[in-house]
């Protein structure tokens, strides 16, 4: 799934500039009214990641904006004074998680690409922080971050299995890259999600301020 209503419009929004809120599927979403729609979906790349893994753990899961309720009411999302959006942000939004869902969720804000690995082969999934270009991955990225993608497994070569909220094909809504290259991508912070039911530290270190995206 994705961070959109309707997945064939990713393209036009992403590379033509094309307003989110003219999707004609909004409603799906959950949200309140067009205009909620339109100043959202472009920042809920976390709530898809959650929804992906509460819809593989129990088969049903809350609407983008019932979960986005619920992560602005923990704090993981903040308007600032000039409308701009911040989010996600990591540590409020692990408590939701645990609280709401029943999901133990870890913080790591500073992550290697082997740490990440290890925590898949643990059963995790990972919420991992990438650049939004990861969907034309042979184009190098400006930077590292400012996304989030949804990191399910490996290949039996070790490559990584993810699902991208805003991939504007098939393809790349669920995901195949080498490790070597989504590091490229990859800004080495993330969330690991463990499906069972049980409580998990938060891993930021005192005195540093929560990541975000």
């Amino acid at each position: 799934m994705t961070q959109y209503a309707s997945p064939e419009m990713i393209f036009a929004i992403a590379y033509e500039g094309h307003d989110p809120g003219d999707d004609p599927a909004w409603e799906v979403s959950g949200a309140a009214s067009q205009e909620e729609y339109r100043t959202w979906s472009r920042h809920l790349c976390g709530m898809a990641c959650l929804r992906m893994t509460l819809l593989h753990r129990d088969g049903d899961a809350p609407t983008l904006f019932g979960l986005l309720a619920g992560a602005r009411h923990h704090g993981a999302y903040t308007e600032q004074d000039d409308g701009s959006i911040k989010g996600l942000i990591y540590d409020p939004f692990a408590r939701y998680a645990q609280a709401a869902h029943g999901l133990a969720a870890a913080v790591h804000p500073r992550l290697t690409l082997d740490e990440l690995t290890d925590l898949l082969d643990a059963g995790r999934l990972v919420m991992a922080s990438v650049n939004k270009g990861i969907r034309t991955p042979r184009q190098d990225p400006p930077h590292r971050g400012g996304h989030l993608v949804l990191v399910r497994g490996r290949t039996p070569e070790g490559d990584l299995v993810f699902n991208n909220p805003s991939g504007h094909t098939a393809a790349t809504r669920e995901a195949t890259l080498p490790a070597s290259r989504f590091a490229d991508f990859f800004a080495g912070r993330g969330v690991a999600l463990n499906l069972r039911p049980q409580p998990a530290p938060l891993h930021t270190p005192a005195g540093h301020a929560s990541p975000v995206i």
